[in-house]
């Protein structure tokens, strides 16, 4: 079977020293892509020299949320120098968090940056990459008066509700999935969320070296091979795809193709490292 890690994070620190090993195993795992996705400026030179060393790292550039107090006040104009040295690079990993105890300027500091960067996607034609959590309405409104967006847009571990779905497909959006936070749901809205999403646009991501599977599920299980026991690893995206195909009701096969010829087209635009029709 191939595979695909729509996202993932091997270039944070806690892992990079043993990235290569890491890739390594995933390959021997049949994942034969991932998109690595950067968070910050500090963390996008080290995403440029694993795409340009791997042929299956697929590269992206974003400024997360989480971050942005590390922003330089030329942060905006060294992300688009990156995107115009960098052909293969998709945008993210971007997106709203509203924080329990955040404070309005906060979130609207993250309205605005998030509001550039989902521009910037859409006007040079790349996909993004979008972290959303308790901002779903927030997320709408930019994302309704900014696109619809051709090249896609992807709500990685997606835990909004399957009512959402329609109103984000209108705008070209993907739907990714993760072992760990598809265990946060409920299974009836698992479920719900799957059935509403359309099948062309489910995906599958570790978002590595977070999200580890849930150790003590029956369904859920840690393949051997890791770096430390404890940080997750795109080399567990079979057990993702177990998990999603169950509740699927589909063979694990059929979903393995299905969401790799989904990244495929995802991923695929002028530059790519991939090929395909979308």
């Amino acid at each position: 079977m191939q595979l695909f890690d729509a996202h993932c994070h091997l270039q944070d620190p806690r892992v990079f020293n043993v990235s290569s090993l890491l890739i390594k195993t995933a390959l021997c795992y049949g994942i034969q892509l991932m998109a690595i996705n950067g968070v910050s400026e500090k963390d996008w030179l080290r995403v440029k020299g694993m795409s340009d060393d791997y042929p299956s790292v697929v590269p992206c550039f974003g400024l997360h949320p989480w971050f942005l107090g590390d922003r330089s006040p030329n942060w905006f104009r060294l992300l688009k120098e990156y995107f115009q040295s960098t052909p293969a690079a998709a945008v993210g990993e971007i997106g709203l968090h509203k924080w329990p105890n955040g404070t309005e300027a906060d979130f609207q500091l993250q309205v605005q940056v998030f509001h550039q960067q989902i521009e910037l996607a859409k006007e040079i034609n790349r996909p993004a990459s979008v972290h959303c959590v308790d901002a779903f309405d927030e997320l709408l409104d930019i994302m309704e008066s900014i696109g619809p967006f051709p090249a896609g847009v992807m709500l990685h571990s997606y835990m909004g509700s399957a009512e959402l779905v329609p109103r984000l497909v209108k705008l070209g959006t993907y739907f990714s999935f993760s072992g760990h936070h598809t265990t946060f749901m409920t299974p009836e809205k698992l479920k719900a969320v799957l059935k509403a999403v359309p099948k062309n646009r489910i995906l599958l991501e570790s978002d590595a070296p977070d999200a580890l599977p849930k150790l003590n599920s029956t369904e859920i299980q840690w393949v051997p091979g890791d770096a430390s026991r404890t940080l997750n690893q795109p080399a567990n995206i079979p057990v993702v795809l177990s998990y999603v195909a169950s509740f699927l009701g589909m063979e694990e096969k059929e979903v393995a193709e299905l969401t790799y010829r989904n990244s495929i087209r995802f991923y695929t635009y002028p530059g790519s490292k991939v090929a395909g029709d979308r």
